[in-house]
C-alpha cells in the first residue's frame, strides 16, 4: 500500500535521524471483538484503500484552519443549546437540550448532523457523508448516540491528517527552503525548528495506525487504545519540541530584527498560496495546539461512550496519559521562562534586611506590582491627606512574599518579607473613596519574627481582588470552585482568545468553558478551567455567560466523568495518607 505521506500529496517521511526515509505500514492486527457496550454490531465493511486515500485528499484544510473552525462550531453549538431556555421545550430525561431536539424532530433515526471539516474544498465532512458508510445501511441500525461517536472518533483521524498536512508544509516550504537554509546559522536553524522531523514521523505512524483501524470496518471499533500506545511509547517528542518553546519565539523575533533577509524570505514564503495566507509562526507553534487539541478531542469521546465499558476505560487510560504529556510540556515551558525570570529578579533586589535567597528550583513569580500603603493614624481626619500613602512594591512568589520600596536604577529595597502560608488578608468595609479598594495584609510572621500588618491600597476593585486572592489562595471566593461538586456554578464559554498578560491571569482559547469562582465591577473575572482545572485572571469582554441551567448541569457531569479516574486516585491517596 502506498504511504499516507503521499495521499497528502507533497508529504516527504523522515527516518529518526532526519534522514529521507519511508515509514512502512505495519502489519495487519488480528481481528479483534468489538470493544463492550458498542451498539448492536453492524456486519463487517471494510473500507478499501483507495476510499481512505480518497477521503484523506479531500481533507482541503490546514490544520489551522481545522481548528479554528472546529472550536467556531463548538462555540455556535453552545449558543444554540443555551438559547433554549424554555421548560417545555426541553426533555425532562438528562440528555442536553440539542440532543433532545434531534430525538424529538427526526424519524427513523436519522443522523444527528454535526459539522466538522465542511467547507467547499472538503468533500467528505462527516463519517456518515462517507458514500461507504450512505451504502452499507449501518445508519439505519446505529443509535444516534453510537453515529455522534463515530463522528467524534472519526474526527480524531481527519483532523490528524490535517495536523500531518500542516506539519509537512512547515518542513517541505520552510524548513528545507534552500534560500533560508543559506540565511540562517545551523544553530539558529537548530532553535527555530526543533525536533519538528520527530514530531512529524512520530504523527506519521499514529495515522497509519489510525487508517488501518478505520479501513478494518467502517464502523470504527475505537481509537482511544491507539491514542494510548502512541501517546505512552511515542509523544515525548512533544515534551522536547515545546519546552524549547521560549527560545523559539526569542530566537525567531531576534531574526526579524537583525537579519533583513530572514524577514524578506519568510513574508516570501508566507504568501505562498499553500500557506492560505497563514504565518510562519502559526506553523511553529503547531505541535503545542495539536496535543492540547488531541487531550480535548479524546475527551468528546469519552463523553459518548457507554459508561463501564471497555471503551470508556479504553478512553479514560488514554486521556490520562495524554494529560501527562500537556502537564509536561506545560511544565517544560513554565522552567525555562521562570528560571530567567527569578535570575533577572535577583539582580534588582537589594535587602535592608537579612538577606533571603530568592533563587530557587521550586519557586516562581505568581505576582508583582505596586500598591499604596497608608501610614500615620487611623483617624478620618488623617486619611483625607493623600502623603498618607506611599508607594510599596510586592513580589509574590509561590512560597514566599518580599516587600520593597523601588529606588533609582531599576532596583528595589526589600525592607520585610513572609513566607506565604503566613498570609492573611481582609477587606475593608466601605469606608468612602478615601479607604475604596483597601484592604489589610497580615504577616503571621515576617523577616523580624513577629506579626506585621499592612493597609495596602489598590488602584481599582479587580486589583484588589487579584492581589487578595494571590496573597490568601485558600480565601473563599464568591462562588464556589468546581472540585466542590457543586449542583450549579456561574459558567462562561469563551468567544475570544486571550493571552495571559501577567502571571495570575489565564490564558483562554476558543471554546473554553470555565466555572466563575468570583467578578469584579470593572469586568474582570476569576476562573476555573473544566477541562484542567486551571486558574486565573481574564476581561470577562472575553466570554459569554451560559445561562441554561441544564446546560451547566451538563458541562459539569461531563467533567466529572471525565476526571473520575482522577478522583478516584485522588481517593486511594488520601486513604493511603490515612492510613
Amino acid at each position: 500500500m502506498e504511504l499516507l505521506a503521499a495521499a497528502l500529496s507533497a508529504a516527504c517521511a523522515f527516518d529518526q535521524d532526519g534522514s529521507p526515509g519511508q515509514l512502512t505500514r505495519p502489519p495487519p492486527a488480528a481481528e479483534e471483538t468489538p470493544a463492550a457496550g458498542t451498539a448492536a454490531a453492524p456486519p463487517a465493511h471494510p473500507m478499501t484503500a483507495d476510499s481512505w486515500r480518497n477521503l484523506i485528499e479531500h481533507i482541503g484544510l490546514l490544520y489551522q484552519e481545522y481548528r479554528d473552525k472546529s472550536t467556531r462550531e463548538e462555540i455556535e453549538t453552545r449558543r444554540l443549546q443555551d438559547s433554549q431556555t424554555d421548560p417545555e421545550e426541553t426533555s425532562p430525561s438528562e440528555e442536553t437540550p440539542s440532543e433532545a431536539e434531534h430525538t424529538s424532530t427526526t424519524e427513523n433515526k436519522a443522523p444527528p448532523q454535526i459539522n466538522l471539516l465542511r467547507n467547499s474544498n472538503s468533500r467528505f465532512n462527516l463519517w456518515q457523508d462517507l458514500p461507504e458508510v450512505q451504502n452499507s445501511g449501518v445508519l439505519s441500525i446505529l443509535q444516534p448516540d453510537e453515529i455522534k461517536l463515530q463522528e467524534a472518533m472519526f474526527e480524531l483521524v481527519t483532523s490528524e491528517a490535517s495536523y500531518y498536512k500542516s506539519l509537512n508544509l512547515l518542513v517541505s516550504h520552510f524548513m528545507e527552503n534552500e534560500r533560508l537554509k543559506k540565511i540562517l546559522h545551523q544553530s539558529e536553524a537548530h532553535i527555530l525548528f526543533s525536533n519538528v522531523l520527530d514530531v512529524m514521523a512520530v504523527s506519521e505512524r499514529f495515522l497509519l495506525d489510525l487508517e488501518q483501524r478505520v479501513e478494518e470496518n467502517i464502523v470504527i471499533s475505537d481509537v482511544c487504545d491507539i491514542v494510548y500506545q502512541h501517546t505512552v511509547n511515542h509523544f515525548s517528542v512533544y515534551i522536547t519540541y515545546v519546552s524549547n518553546q521560549t527560545y523559539q519565539e526569542r530566537t525567531y523575533k531576534q531574526l526579524l530584527q537583525d537579519k533583513p533577509a530572514f524577514r524578506e524570505v519568510i513574508s516570501q514564503l508566507e504568501l505562498d498560496p499553500k500557506c492560505k495566507g497563514l504565518s510562519f509562526s502559526s506553523f511553529l507553534i503547531l505541535p503545542f495546539q495539536r496535543i492540547t487539541r488531541l487531550k480535548l478531542l479524546v475527551q468528546n469521546i469519552l463523553k459518548k461512550v457507554e459508561e463501564k465499558s471497555d471503551r470508556e476505560s479504553t478512553a479514560l487510560d488514554a486521556h490520562k496519559e495524554l494529560e501527562t504529556v500537556v502537564k509536561a510540556c506545560n511544565e517544560g515551558v513554565r522552567k525555562m521562562s521562570r528560571t530567567e525570570q527569578m535570575i533577572s529578579i535577583q539582580k534588582k533586589l537589594e535587602f535592608k534586611i537579612k538577606s533571603v535567597p530568592i533563587i530557587s528550583h521550586s519557586r516562581w513569580l505568581l505576582k508583582q506590582g505596586e500598591l499604596q500603603q497608608m501610614n500615620g493614624p487611623k483617624t478620618s481626619r488623617t486619611l483625607r491627606t493623600k502623603k498618607l500613602f506611599r508607594e510599596i512594591y510586592l513580589f509574590l512568589f509561590n512560597d514566599l512574599l518580599v516587600i520593597c520600596r523601588q529606588i533609582p536604577g531599576d532596583k528595589y529595597q526589600v525592607f520585610d518579607s513572609a513566607p506565604r502560608g503566613l498570609l492573611r488578608v481582609e477587606e475593608l468595609e466601605d469606608q468612602g473613596q478615601s479607604l475604596a479598594n483597601v484592604f489589610i495584609l497580615r504577616l503571621l510572621e515576617n523577616a523580624d519574627d513577629r506579626e506585621a500588618s499592612y493597609m495596602l491600597k489598590a488602584s481599582s476593585q479587580s486589583e484588589m481582588k487579584r492581589w487578595m486572592i494571590s496573597l490568601a489562595p485558600n480565601r473563599r471566593t464568591k462562588f464556589v470552585s468546581f472540585t466542590s461538586r457543586l449542583v450549579d456554578c456561574p459558567q462562561i464559554q469563551c468567544v475570544h482568545p486571550y493571552v495571559a498578560q501577567q502571571p495570575d491571569e489565564l490564558s483562554l482559547e476558543l471554546a473554553d468553558v470555565l466555572n466563575i469562582l468570583d467578578k469584579t465591577d470593572d469586568g474582570w473575572i476569576f476562573g476555573e478551567r473544566l477541562h484542567d482545572q486551571e486558574r486565573g485572571w481574564f476581561p470577562s469582554s472575553m466570554g459569554e455567560e451560559i445561562l441554561n441551567p441544564k446546560i451547566r448541569a451538563q458541562n459539569l457531569k461531563e467533567c466529572f466523568r471525565v476526571h473520575k479516574s482522577d478522583d478516584s486516585q485522588r481517593r486511594k491517596l488520601g486513604s493511603r495518607n490515612r492510613q
